[in-house]
């Protein structure tokens, strides 16, 4: 039987083709979001991982989602269960056993809410979980188990904590965080930014963010602009635990944001089996410096559900601490912390 169609719904056909055609492609970074490997069977076959680990991590992964960058898993090892940048994204079975002293809120996020999704734990300073979604999912995480879904979303849904920044004149500083804050567009950004710009008292812009390790194309002009541009000082944190995350394009980025004026600075965790090695630590240390971003913190791992097992003890982390003095330059040497909740700032490990 032979279909007949109208001119009409040729013209229709043509004219939605024409449509999809035309339709405005995502961004790079927001692409590379879209298409992150989200179980365990694809990470497993990208990285030509053994069926075992797609068992093992069934539990895990119904605790806390995987979501992991392609080109971030890229980076590792194929057929190597050890490799440091795997094993920070992998969930494994022993994040289901339940271990002494771990608990969901090991940095007394719920005891620091002023309202929802603002939080004031240090004098001077306070933090706007402004998002749940990150560009990666950390095994390790201390916010694992926030209540994201509590959180504001949108301008008009934070114009109460907005309230409250303006109302407390003894804020200077505004963190950004969530999640990770840019993974919002810069759009929105921008028009949060501008709104906390207003507040007289707010002297600097702090961001915390892992997005310029994970998907490096996320630093761009429209970034650049609204960062650079506001009267409030900005301060970038990222978050690298190991020497092969930074690659060049890696590099690159954090360059721009140097480039651009803005002081970045790095914030590791010391992990088992990922970075607990003095020539790790080291060689990390000497490409961010060379990188021009400052080795900040080494913290100790906040003892949060689920990652009991990256532990390191804190005797191996002073040995670690007194071998980088005797290799680098003091200024290269991070600071190796702890959070403890109720202190008045992070506490030295000495």
């Amino acid at each position: 039987m032979r279909i007949v169609t109208s001119q009409s719904d040729s013209v229709r056909s043509t004219s939605a083709a024409a449509r999809e055609s035309t339709a405005i492609k995502l961004p790079v970074w927001q692409q590379a979001m879209k298409n992150a490997i989200r179980n365990m069977a694809d990470l497993a076959r990208f990285l030509e991982l053994s069926d075992d680990s797609i068992v093992q991590a069934e539990a895990a992964v119904q605790q806390f989602p995987l979501f992991v960058p392609q080109a971030f898993a890229a980076k590792m090892e194929k057929g190597n269960p050890n490799d440091p940048l795997l094993l920070q994204v992998l969930p494994q079975q022993q994040e289901t056993v339940d271990t002494k002293g771990f608990t969901s809120d090991p940095v007394g996020d719920s005891s620091a809410t002023l309202s929802p999704g603002l939080l004031q734990k240090y004098h001077g300073r306070a933090l706007m979980v402004v998002t749940g979604a990150c560009a990666v999912h950390c095994r390790y995480c201390f916010r694992r188990h926030f209540p994201y879904s509590e959180s504001p979303k949108g301008l008009e849904a934070w114009l109460p904590a907005i309230e409250q920044l303006a109302a407390d004149d003894s804020i200077q500083e505004i963190i950004l965080s969530g999640g990770d804050p840019l993974t919002l567009v810069d759009e929105k950004l921008a028009i949060l930014v501008a709104e906390l710009e207003k507040i007289p008292h707010l002297q600097r812009l702090r961001i915390h963010t892992r997005l310029p390790i994970m998907i490096p194309e996320r630093v761009n002009s429209d970034l650049l602009s609204w960062l650079t541009g506001s009267r409030l000082t900005p301060v970038m944190v990222v978050h690298a635990n190991h020497p092969h995350e930074l690659d060049e394009a890696v590099l690159n980025s954090l360059g721009q944001i140097v480039d651009a004026g803005v002081p970045v600075l790095n914030q590791a965790v010391l992990l088992r089996g990922v970075n607990d090695d003095a020539d790790v630590l080291t060689e990390l240390c000497e490409r961010l410096v060379n990188a021009r971003v400052m080795p900040y913190y080494l913290h100790q791992l906040d003892k949060v559900t689920g990652a009991a097992h990256f532990e390191v003890p804190k005797k191996t982390g002073k040995r670690l601490i007194q071998q980088l003095h005797g290799r680098l330059p003091g200024y290269a040497v991070p600071r190796y912390v702890e959070e403890i909740q109720g202190d008045v700032g992070k506490v030295s490990i000495q």
